[in-house]
């Protein structure tokens, strides 16, 4: 019999959503139908957590509920904050978000239940706000600290990790981030995530699948790399030198461009790029990084687009994350702390109306049967 298969499981159909719609050939991103330009411009990402854990906006008092939720669950168990601050400040970001979700899986346990697993979610994103402001405060040896609410989650984060206040166009950016950073289908973290789900892991534990999936330079640490290009550049007038030597001579990947499903301009890089371009006008080394950023993507399109090769969400990322100032290790754990509510969402989405055990196979080519021989004869 003969067998086909598609490496990396590429366009392999591993369940129904109706989280998120992504066309790939005209840029559109959709969460639960609404445009991603509309969620950034008009919602904010306490709206959105709602939006993907119910399926609708919110009004008032759905909104001030998900959000009294939110509130009370910043708090963590104190022996989690003491593993954080235990590690060597060297570790790796998103593997401590690992160690602490594989703690909380060990302390909580929480079987799968319909009626509560929507509040467990939000939960989940509440502790991940205080792990990954405490994964930065330890990191930089700062005093740990619990999210404390504030006007809205993006602000209570950025609060918490800085203890200092932020303009209102530094809150809307980081606000932005996390509902562009929220959900793209069913990309390498969210199915390992579903893989662990289909088993009734934990929702803890499944958030930890997905966080080693996500921890690949493949896919998480896409925003770094691009970033560490603009750091490498250093100028504007170096752009098109770095470029010839590094991408058309040294055939280097330019990091930041090309996408699985895109084949034109990522839609969410457009905004990030707006958010960066804005913030970094008042921080003047990431000013430098951004000019060098606009040039080398100018050069990149002019060079890849006949292959329909463009920006991609992590070109622009790194700059707003930087202008906040946040240092390069945190910028994967940024992209997991948004992720998580559309992990869990989809999550509870498989669990709860497709479940079903995720057991691929695979085409044997290894030898034909071989005779036994005892070690002696060997």
């Amino acid at each position: 019999m003969s067998l086909t298969f598609s490496r990396g499981l590429e366009d392999v159909i591993i369940k129904e959503t109706s989280l998120t719609y992504i066309d790939g050939v005209n840029g559109i991103l959709r969460y639960r139908g609404y445009n991603i330009e509309d969620l950034v411009n008009y919602s904010s990402f306490e709206e959105v957590i709602y939006l993907m854990l119910y399926g609708n906006l919110p009004n008032k008092s759905q909104l001030e509920e998900v959000r009294e939720k939110l509130y009370r669950n910043f708090d963590v168990p104190k022996e989690l904050i003491s593993m954080i601050y235990s590690l060597p400040k060297g570790s790796n970001a998103v593997g401590i978000l690992e160690s602490a979700f594989g703690m909380l899986a060990s302390i909580y346990d929480p079987k799968w239940d319909k009626s509560t697993d929507r509040d467990l979610a939000i939960s989940i994103i509440s502790k991940a706000a205080t792990i990954t402001a405490n994964i930065y405060r330890a990191k930089e040896g700062l005093k740990p600290k619990i999210v404390e609410p504030k006007k809205n989650f993006a602000e209570s984060f950025l609060n918490t990790v800085f203890e200092k206040s932020f303009s209102n166009d530094e809150v809307k950016a980081m606000d932005a981030a996390l509902i562009l950073y929220v959900d793209h289908e069913v990309p390498a973290s969210t199915t390992a995530g579903l893989v662990a789900s289909s088993t009734l892991s934990d929702m803890y534990s499944c958030v930890v699948a997905a966080l080693a999936a996500l921890k690949g330079p493949l896919h998480g640490r896409a925003a770094e790399d691009a970033f560490n290009q603009f750091v490498e550049i250093n100028s504007e007038d170096k752009v098109e030198s770095w470029f010839e030597e590094k991408i058309i001579k040294g055939k280097n990947r330019l990091m930041g461009f090309g996408h699985r499903v895109y084949k034109t301009y990522d839609p969410r890089a457009k905004i990030f790029k707006y958010y960066s371009e804005k913030l970094s006008k008042n921080n003047s080394q990431a000013n430098i990084y951004y000019k060098i950023a606009s040039k080398l993507e100018e050069i990149g399109i002019k060079n890849f687009s006949d292959k329909k090769i463009y920006p991609n969400t992590d070109f622009y990322s790194g700059i707003l994350f930087y202008s906040l100032g946040f240092p390069i290790y945190m910028f994967t754990a940024l992209f997991a702390l948004s992720r998580v509510l559309g992990w869990v969402a989809h999550f509870i989405e498989y669990v709860e109306e497709q479940h079903r055990l995720i057991r691929p196979r695979a085409i044997y080519v290894g030898p034909e049967k071989r005779d036994f021989r005892p070690l002696n004869e060997r």
